[in-house]
């Protein structure tokens, strides 16, 4: 992880923004409808990430971005230099009236390899490590609990200890248009993710 002294200096603006969603015509900005909850997670490559999350019943909107780092509004091609600290996540805006946490964390966990540090299978570099940012501390329990269910059925099968950093809540910058929901506009686009064929029972 680099240094604040190392970092790229970044901006004060943000990057310009379509807010609307292109899976459910939905705004990314907030605010939204009354009730929602949110979760940001880190699982590598973005696009795939946040395909699996839009397409989840009770999910009211994703976004991707960059969040973990030191680099404030940092560009794609400057969290890919490993110079900002940011790891490439998605927001996922929820209803948990309609979808439970343990639901989504079952999907985080599943999905990808989280034994990896700083890569995910070919992609390597600290945009790609595993992350869950909690927003309050009830999240945050339920978080370290699911942690340490998956890292035991983990275990029973031999791979490695959990490398996911459990976070709180950091600022979350959004990545650039194009990559908003990339699977939507470019539906053979690349999807880098690829569990561990471990089941999370939470």
């Amino acid at each position: 992880m680099p240094t604040a002294a190392d970092a790229i200096a970044g901006r004060r603006e943000p990057l310009p923004l379509v807010p609307e969603h292109q899976a459910n015509g939905h705004s990314m900005l907030p605010p939204w409808p009354a009730g929602m909850a949110m979760l940001t997670v880190g699982m590598g490559c973005f696009w795939g990430a946040e395909r699996l999350f839009w397409t989840q019943p009770g999910v009211y909107v994703t976004a991707v971005g960059y969040a973990g780092g030191t680099t404030p509004n940092p560009t794609y091609e400057e969290v890919c230099t490993g110079r900002t600290g940011h790891a490439e996540v998605v927001r996922i805006v929820f209803d948990p009236q309609v979808v439970a946490l343990e639901t989504l964390l079952t999907l985080f966990w599943e999905n990808h390899d989280p034994t990896q540090g700083m890569r995910q299978g070919n992609d390597i570099g600290t945009q790609y490590r595993s992350v869950l940012f909690y927003h309050d501390e009830e999240q945050a329990e339920a978080i370290r609990r699911s942690a340490e269910q998956f890292g035991a059925a983990l275990a029973t099968v031999g791979k490695g200890s959990i490398t996911t950093d459990i976070l709180p809540e950091a600022p979350f910058y959004y990545a650039e248009t194009y990559h908003q929901q990339y699977l939507a506009k470019n539906p053979q686009g690349y999807c880098g993710l690829k569990g561990t064929g471990v089941s999370c029972v939470l």
